[in-house]
């Protein structure tokens, strides 16, 4: 499972979490104005019976904003949901953009790619079945096209160009 779809499972629980509770409430919100109406037709208006209705409506009440601040709070993380994945589309084709800038050959572009990510020679080397020296070459081609001189100046030139 990857870190989104884990995100994305423990948002959902977190939902269904908050969905149950606002049930269980709006269950015993119920309960408890039907227990004032029948205690109201037992024996008319008494304090306890008084106090007992407020206590209903106001989780009933309760109930409600909370209902619609959760639907808010739904929507709002749907939005930035949204806004996220155009922000990684659009990192991606500024990736794409600055690749095509430099040349880059289709293998120095996926070693950009995996340096840019964070990958070491070694596992960009094991990762694409290549000698560490080819991927070497390869990282020191891509940093004389791009015009820096190492894997940190590679990633700060994409940051400094996003911010």
């Amino acid at each position: 499972m990857d870190d989104n779809a884990a995100v994305n499972l423990g948002q959902d629980r977190h939902v269904l979490l908050v969905a149950v509770v606002v049930v269980v409430q709006a269950v015993a919100g119920v309960f408890f104005i039907a227990d004032a109406l029948g205690d109201l037709g037992e024996d008319g208006v008494t304090l306890h019976i008084g106090i007992e209705a407020l206590i209903a409506f106001a989780l009933m009440a309760g109930v409600i904003l909370g209902a619609r601040h959760t639907r808010l709070l739904l929507a709002q993380a749907r939005r930035r949901e949204a806004a996220l994945k155009v922000a990684r589309g659009a990192l991606a084709e500024h990736v794409s953009t600055r690749f095509g800038e430099w040349e880059l050959t289709p293998a120095e572009a996926e070693v950009a790619l995996f340096a840019l990510k964070g990958c070491d020679i070694a596992e960009v080397a094991r990762l694409r079945g290549a000698a560490p020296g080819t991927i070497r070459a390869q990282l020191s081609s891509v940093y004389a096209k791009a015009g820096v001189s190492s894997q940190a100046g590679l990633v700060s030139l994409f940051f400094d160009e996003l911010l």
